[in-house]
């Protein structure tokens, strides 16, 4: 699963190529809304953990041990997580919540920068701490179906370009490319839900 492939010009390997596969159906549909995404994204980050140990991209590759915890936790979260044990609908954040976000990103940024810098050899630990703590604050959103996960992942996804070109990733490179778009596709789509949901629960109240 580690022998070079060359697909359409870009070098790649087959468990890469794999994890690219279960990664687009994973957003697809976290788009739809459908509590099967957490199922492919527990098979996505398995596998996208050997291909970051192998690139020496240890915050990221143990950022997938914790998508894996927290996947099954969402999974949970969709389809049992409101007050009434009923499935989740999508909600906003109040500016209290945006902070603590913003704050625990920061947070998880300095923490995990020293702790690659410190016990690994990344050359990569400012960027890789970053954007792994980025995508820790994403995942929770998104397992909470937050409407700002999508904001979320659309900054970490068009960073993660550049790191993984850097990398010479260039497959998973063009993934969070079109992470970039199907985030965008996704804010539009939950934003759209979250109203009509609101709608449908201030007719109920009317009536």
């Amino acid at each position: 699963m580690n022998e070079t492939l060359n697909l359409l010009g870009l070098s790649t390997t087959p468990l890469e190529l794999l994890s690219f596969v279960l990664s687009i159906a994973t957003v697809w549909l976290n788009i739809r809304q459908n509590h099967w995404a957490w199922l492919f994204a527990i098979l996505s980050s398995a596998l996208y953990g050997v291909v970051f140990f192998q690139a020496k991209l240890y915050g990221d590759m143990g950022l997938q041990l914790v998508f894996i915890t927290v996947s099954v936790w969402g999974w949970y979260q969709w389809l049992h997580g409101d007050d009434t044990h009923a499935r989740l609908p999508v909600t906003q954040l109040a500016w209290r919540g945006r902070a603590a976000a913003a704050l625990g990103w920061l947070a998880g940024f300095a923490a995990l920068a020293w702790f690659l810098m410190t016990f690994t050899d990344t050359d990569v630990p400012f960027a890789d701490g970053f954007l792994t703590a980025g995508s820790l604050v994403g995942q929770l959103l998104l397992s909470r179906k937050k409407l700002e996960n999508w904001h979320v992942w659309i900054i970490v996804d068009v960073l993660y370009v550049a790191l993984y070109v850097h990398k010479g990733l260039m497959l998973t490179a063009l993934l969070y490319g079109l992470f970039v778009a199907m985030a965008a596709i996704g804010l539009l789509a939950w934003r759209k839900s979250m109203l009509a949901e609101q709608r449908a629960s201030e007719a109920m109240v009317l009536r």
